[in-house]
Formats: structure tokens, C-alpha cells, sequence
């Protein structure tokens, strides 16, 4: 007997087999995990976390707020922060053309002041975990563009969470295995753990959602 679709729960292994079965596309659909959330007070619970997944998803567009130019990332330099400062639609241009931000450590307060009434809740500032350069040189932007490579950040707007795990064309082990490195890092954050989350599904960009068990 075949599962209803979005209603009862599947293993994982068997809810990505469920969304191939779907209606074939002219294009490598994603497959999107979605985790909605239950208990979370996202004024008060900072649900933010950056996941290294073991099977990267492709090139991300990485700018750089840098005291020199680097030709191995776009870069903004000091001296054109404060254009930015004054013009808002730039700003918001500069912060919806690119995935993640970096930048050299000794210009991260005056990063914070220009860029960051944009960027923070976007959810795109520089930080710790990934982005901030000390010391700023052409290794340490190659290491933390590598780990860009492989990583996606989290930061829940609403109770849910919605981001691409893989596409069709990958074997359903490393989609597996990204689902749960994501699933870990969520965990890793909410509140209450396993208990602050009310569902997870899969689906493909055109499919209906899968809920699954067992994650």
C-alpha cells in the first residue's frame, strides 16, 4: 500500500524514493528540506547556525570587506564603506547580490556600523563561525572560501525553516547524509532540542512534501 504524501510519516530512505516518483521535469530539480518549528520565540530563541555539509551544493557568490583588493574575491575596501553608508538601495543591491560576506577582523566594528542594519537581518553578517579573516591574507580567504563551499547558513524569519539539500541527480545517501548534518545543526540550537520540532518533510521543487520519521 502506498503512503499518502505529506500525511504519513516515512523513513527517510523511503520518503526520498517517494519524491522521485513524481512527475519528471526538463531540469535537475532540488530537493528542499522543510522543519517546521513548534515552542520558539524567535525574538527571544536565536535560531541562527552554520552547517558544513559532506556533499557540497555548488558555488555560493562570497563578497569581502578587505583593507586591500584580493583577486580571489569581490572586494569592498575601507575607503567605500561610506558610500553604502549613504545610499540604502546600493546597500540592499550589494547584500541581495551575494550569498556570504567576509571580512579582515580589524574592520569588523566599522562593518557592524555601515553594513549591518542589512546584512544582520538577512542574516549575512560576517561572523566567528565563518567569515572573519585574522590575519587577512590570500590563505585564510582560500581556507574560509573552501569552507563556504561546503557550508549553508540557517536563520529562521518564521516557525520554519526551507533550504536546498541536494538535487535529483545525487545518489540518496549523501542527500541523506546532508539532511541529517542539517538536522543535527537545527537541533544543536532550538531550545528544547527533538521537542521544538514539530515536522520534517522533503520534497522536490515541484513535488508535494514527504513527511518523514526517524530523522
Amino acid at each position: 500500500m502506498r503512503h499518502a504524501v505529506g500525511d504519513t510519516k516515512m523513513k527517510l530512505d523511503e520518503a526520498l524514493k517517494e519524491i522521485r516518483k513524481g512527475k519528471e521535469r526538463k531540469f535537475d530539480q532540488s530537493v528542499d528540506l522543510l522543519i517546521n518549528l513548534r515552542g520558539v520565540d524567535l525574538k527571544r530563541d536565536n535560531v541562527n547556525v552554520v552547517v558544513t555539509l559532506p556533499h557540497a551544493l555548488g558555488s555560493k557568490k562570497v563578497c569581502g570587506f578587505l583593507t586591500k583588493k584580493s583577486d580571489l574575491v569581490t572586494s569592498v575596501l575601507e575607503p567605500d564603506f561610506q558610500g553604502y553608508a549613504k545610499d540604502p538601495k546600493k546597500l540592499k543591491k550589494l547584500a541581495d547580490e551575494y550569498d556570504f560576506f567576509i571580512a579582515a577582523a580589524p574592520l569588523m566594528p566599522k562593518v557592524a556600523t555601515t553594513f549591518g542594519r542589512v546584512l544582520g537581518p538577512a542574516g549575512k553578517m560576517p561572523s566567528p563561525q565563518l567569515g572573519i579573516l585574522a590575519p587577512e591574507s590570500d590563505e585564510s580567504i582560500q581556507k574560509v572560501l573552501k569552507e563556504i563551499g561546503s557550508s549553508v547558513k540557517l536563520r529562521a524569519k518564521e516557525t520554519s525553516l526551507k533550504l536546498s539539500i541536494g538535487k535529483l541527480s545525487m545518489e540518496d545517501a549523501a542527500i541523506s547524509e546532508n539532511l541529517r548534518a542539517i538536522v543535527k545543526g537545527v537541533l544543536g540550537v532550538l531550545p528544547s532540542n527533538r521537542e521544538s520540532v514539530k515536522n520534517v518533510l522533503v520534497k522536490t521543487t515541484m513535488g508535494k512534501p514527504v513527511a518523514v520519521e526517524g530523522w
